[in-house]
C-alpha cells in the first residue's frame, strides 16, 4: 500500500481487497498447479498411477485464498497496534515491544510520533495541523471501549482517525461502511464497529495470540460499564493509578450525570418518550452499579503498583490483574 497517495487521493479498501484478493487467487491457483505438476511426475517415476492421483483439494494447499471477514479483522488488529506503537504507519515490521520507550517514540504537542519520522521532518507545526499527515501513538497506553461516545480518544475514534490517515477523508464512510458489512454488525457503520470492539475483537485477539494475549482488556462486566485495552510491553506499575483516576472516575462522573438530567426529564415525560428514558435509566444504573464495584478492585490493585517482568510470561502475568480483565475463554 503506498500510504503517501492514499493520503493525497483517497482509496477504496473494497479496491485494495479486490486487488488483494486477485493476488491471493493467483498464487494460490499457482501453487495448487505446481503441487499437481510434482504429483503427475512422482505417480509417474514411482508408477502409482493405479492407486494415486494427482490432484490436490484446496484445503490441502499450503497457501490461503483472501478472506473478506479475516482480512478486515486483520486490518483493525493492525490499526490497534500503530494505537499503542507495536506497529507505525511510517515504518514497516514490528516497532515497539519493549524497552525504552522514548527511544522509538518522542511527545510532540502534546502526542507521541515515531522519532525516526519527526527527526526527518521536526517542523513541529506541521504536527498540530488539522492536515497533521503522521498518526499518534496512544500517550498513556490506555484505549477506552465505550458503548456511547463518552472519551474523544476512545477507541473507535482512534480507528476512524486511522482511516482518515491511510485512506483519505474522502472515501472515509464508504470504507466504515464496507468495514461494518464485513463484520456483519447492525445498525449504522459507526455502530456495527463499536459494538465489535465492545464484543468481538478482544474475543479475536485472544484467538490470535493462542490465549496469551499482548493487549489486555479492562473489563469491568456484563453490563459494559468500563472496558479499556492496554499495551502489556508498555505496562508501568503507575497503569492502574492513571485509569482510575482518569478514566474510571471520569466514567462514573458521566454516569451520575446522565442519570442526573433524565430524572429531570421524566418529571416531564409521558407516554413512549417517559417508557424511552425509564429503559435507559435502568440502563445507566445499573451500569453505575457495575462500574462502582471495579472501581474498588482497580483501586486496590492500584495501590499495590505491581511490577511485572515480561520473562514471566504473559500467563502468569495476567493472573496478577484478574479481578479487573476480561476472562480468557
Amino acid at each position: 500500500m503506498n500510504v503517501k497517495k492514499d493520503k493525497i487521493m483517497g482509496t477504496l479498501i473494497a479496491d485494495k481487497f479486490a486487488a488483494w484478493e486477485r493476488e491471493a487467487d493467483d498464487r494460490f491457483n499457482t501453487l495448487k498447479a505446481n503441487e499437481e505438476e510434482l504429483n503427475r511426475i512422482f505417480i509417474e517415476i514411482y508408477g502409482l498411477q493405479d492407486e494415486l492421483t494427482p490432484e490436490v483439494e484446496d484445503k490441502d494447499v499450503t497457501v490461503r485464498r483472501a478472506d473478506l471477514g479475516r482480512e478486515i479483522r486483520s486490518l483493525i488488529s493492525y490499526a490497534v497496534g500503530c494505537m499503542f506503537g507495536r506497529y507505525s504507519l511510517e515504518a514497516e515490521g514490528l516497532i515497539y515491544a519493549g524497552g525504552d520507550f522514548d527511544e522509538k517514540f518522542i511527545q510532540i504537542n502534546g502526542q507521541y510520533y515515531l522519532r525516526e519520522t519527526a527527526e526527518k521532518h521536526p517542523d513541529t507545526n506541521l504536527y498540530s495541523q488539522t492536515s497533521n499527515p503522521y498518526y499518534s501513538v496512544d500517550s498513556d497506553n490506555i484505549i477506552p471501549i465505550c458503548d456511547d461516545e463518552y472519551f474523544e480518544d476512545d477507541i473507535l475514534e482512534r480507528f476512524i482517525n486511522f482511516l482518515r490517515k491511510v485512506y483519505g477523508v474522502e472515501t472515509l464512510e464508504e470504507n466504515l461502511t464496507f468495514i461494518a458489512d464485513a463484520l456483519g454488525g447492525k445498525g449504522t457503520p459507526r455502530e456495527a464497529i463499536r459494538n465489535y470492539f465492545l464484543n468481538g475483537f478482544y474475543k479475536d485477539h485472544c484467538k490470535i495470540y493462542q490465549k496469551r494475549p499482548i493487549y489486555w482488556l479492562f473489563d469491568s462486566g456484563k453490563k459494559n460499564a468500563f472496558k479499556a485495552l492496554m499495551y502489556l510491553h508498555r505496562y508501568s506499575r503507575d497503569q492502574l493509578a492513571k485509569l482510575r483516576t482518569d478514566y474510571v472516575h471520569e466514567q462514573q462522573e458521566r454516569y451520575r450525570a446522565q442519570l442526573t438530567h433524565i430524572a429531570e426529564s421524566l418529571n416531564i415525560a409521558s407516554g413512549a418518550e417517559r417508557v424511552r428514558l425509564t429503559k435507559q435509566q435502568n440502563k445507566l444504573t445499573e451500569q453505575l452499579n457495575e462500574i462502582s464495584v471495579f472501581e474498588e478492585k482497580v483501586h486496590h490493585l492500584a495501590d499495590m503498583q505491581i511490577e511485572i517482568d515480561l520473562d514471566d510470561g504473559v500467563k502468569r502475568n495476567y493472573e496478577l490483574f484478574a479481578d479487573v480483565l476480561a476472562k480468557i475463554s
